[in-house]
């Protein structure tokens, strides 16, 4: 049985490796991709989009979406991604064009159209989704759940508050949060535990030329340490396949959307503030070995 996905996203390196993943997993079905300001500018990331797409010759459609956020000032981190967002490895040229129609429209559309509910995937800023959300919140009832990379109950790594896709558009995020959609926090909590270690890394470009193309660009994000390097957004697929391998807490999370602490989700941990109730079922804990088993078993299965 397959899930069906819609990843939004901001391609960046960690973006890359988890469309790898959705591309090629037999288990998921990813049948739309649409693209949002954050690691690098929106042109950016619909660009790189369209390279994954077309490295692995996917019928996959690409929409491209928001140039900037909601309302505070767009900050890329091209300091982690580089200019280009994805750079270390030289993809085709040919790439298919863009869908004729903006994200909000194309998420509109294949929402609607699906059989069944569809599970949402953003892994850059969410403001497409809040958009969405709000010019046609008549989808919520056919999305079967939001699995977000984004977030942290402690320490952020945009701010000593905040996580990077949290804060590129926090009001977007409180939106989200507010949907009423079951959500999944797929945050720093794990995504720093998960580090692909660098013995996986240099094992990659033994596999395959799919392995050589990640390792390229891996090497280059600047989110590494001597442990490894975060593969922040591959966690969410990581999820989707093997939800046992990841402990969830149910909390309600709140989004600071001003002041010093912007862009930080604050979880009502123990349950103090809402009455009980809860709107996430919040990361806290992963097995990092598995998550290198299961990334490395990823690339040796993809025929290319």
């Amino acid at each position: 049985m397959t899930t069906k996905i819609i990843m939004d996203t901001d391609p960046g390196i960690d973006d890359a490796a988890a469309l790898t993943m959705a591309i090629n997993d037999p288990s998921i079905d990813l049948k739309l991709i649409t693209t949002v300001a954050g690691n690098v500018t929106v042109d950016k990331t619909t660009i790189n989009a369209q390279k994954i797409v077309r490295f692995f010759n996917a019928k996959i459609p690409v929409a491209s979406g928001a140039e900037q956020p909601l309302f505070k000032d767009f900050e890329d981190a091209a300091r982690i991604h580089g200019e280009s967002g994805m750079p270390g490895y030289d993809f085709p040229t040919d790439l298919p064009k863009p869908l004729d129609k903006t994200a909000v429209e194309a998420l509109h559309d294949e929402i609607m159209a699906s059989d069944e509910p569809i599970t949402l995937v953003p892994t850059g800023s969410y403001t497409n989704i809040a958009l969405l959300f709000s010019e046609y919140p008549e989808v919520k009832s056919h999305i079967k759940e939001i699995v977000a990379m984004g977030g942290a109950l402690g320490k952020g790594n945009m701010t000593s508050a905040a996580e990077f896709n949290v804060f590129t558009d926090p009001d977007a995020a409180a939106i989200m949060y507010k949907s009423g959609v079951p959500i999944v926090m797929v945050g720093l909590d794990i995504t720093m535990k998960a580090l692909l270690t660098h013995e996986s890394i240099q094992e990659l470009p033994q596999i395959s030329e799919t392995g050589k193309m990640l390792h390229d660009i891996i090497v280059n994000d600047g989110d590494n340490s001597d442990k490894g390097i975060a593969m922040h957004d591959v966690n969410t697929i990581f999820y989707l396949l093997h939800p046992e391998a990841i402990k969830t807490e149910d909390m309600w999370i709140d989004v600071q959307t001003d002041g010093p602490a912007i862009g930080e989700t604050v979880g009502d941990i123990r349950g103090a503030y809402h009455d009980g109730k809860t709107n996430a079922k919040v990361s806290v804990d992963i097995d990092a070995v598995e998550f290198n088993k299961w990334f490395l078993e990823e690339v040796r299965a993809i025929k290319n």
